[in-house]
Parts: C-alpha cells; sequence; structure tokens
C-alpha cells in the first residue's frame, strides 16, 4: 500500500507541471526575460556560459524574419505560437508524454546595420534541469532557419 501511495504521490508531482501557468515574458528595456538560475534555459543574451546561446543572424527585413521563424516554428511537433508581434515572437513547446511547456521567445529590434540579430531564449516552466533540451531545440530551430534562408537566397 505504502508503494501505491508513493506512486500517486509521484504522479500529483509530475502531474503539477502540466497545469503550470504561462510565465510573464516578453522584452523589456530592450531584453528578453533573463534566464532563471536553474539548468533548465538558454539565452542570447545572457553572460552565464552555460545557458549561452549564439543570437541567429538575418540579413532581411523584420517582415521577413518573423515570417521565416514562424515557419519555422510551424513545421516543429508540438509547438504553438501564442504571440507574433512586429519583431518578438513566442511559442509554446508541449512535451508528449507528461505534457511539460517550454517556452521560446525570438526578439528581433530593428537595426541600422546590414544584418538583424534575432535573440532567442528557450526554458523549461517547471523543474530543475531539462537534460539540455532547450539548447537542442535552439539548434533545430537555427538549422531549419538557416535552410529557409538558402531556400530562398541560395547565395547564403
Amino acid at each position: 500500500m505504502k508503494t501505491l501511495t508513493q506512486l500517486v504521490l509521484l504522479g500529483f508531482v509530475l502531474l503539477s507541471g502540466c497545469t503550470s501557468v504561462s510565465p510573464e515574458l516578453g522584452v523589456k528595456n530592450g531584453q528578453l526575460t533573463p534566464c532563471p538560475e536553474k539548468p533548465n534555459c538558454v539565452s542570447s543574451l545572457t553572460e552565464d556560459k552555460s545557458q549561452y546561446v549564439e543570437p541567429m543572424l538575418h540579413d532581411g527585413q523584420p517582415r521577413q524574419i518573423k515570417s521565416d521563424i514562424l515557419q519555422v516554428l510551424a513545421e516543429l511537433d508540438n509547438s504553438q505560437t501564442t504571440v507574433s508581434k512586429d519583431n518578438y515572437i513566442r511559442a509554446e513547446f508541449t512535451s508528449t508524454v507528461f505534457r511539460f511547456v517550454d517556452d521560446v521567445e525570438f526578439y528581433f529590434p530593428e537595426t541600422t546595420s546590414n544584418g538583424t540579430q534575432i535573440h532567442l531564449r528557450s526554458a523549461s516552466r517547471v523543474g530543475h534541469s531539462d537534460f539540455g533540451v532547450n539548447r537542442k531545440r535552439i539548434e533545430l530551430i537555427r538549422s531549419k532557419f538557416e535552410n529557409i534562408r538558402q531556400e530562398t537566397d541560395p547565395s547564403q
């Protein structure tokens, strides 16, 4: 009976992650929300080397950047775009088994230079470690984004 009780308790703990409320994210003062001090987040705007990922680059206009990112997100499993503004996109990725949600953000401020840096953030809502899932997701998005750019402009 003790084992059953422990399993039920474990189930409630795991399922509590499924009901997590969407955190307050977005762009404030030209920055994405900082990563928490847990190894379940990566960002191109952090100074913590363990959480840092390179921003993506694009030489097109914000409208094209937005279109390309939305196309990549539409191709990925368990992805839902929740916010799509002029220079900001947010998506939620839901895990298949436990239905945990990770938030992924893209911020691409207008610039006067030839290229635009696309800042990225991907974070788990619950738990301490993500076992590298957010970093892998960002690298998959980066790869698909580059493929789209090469298809539209073979000189890239």
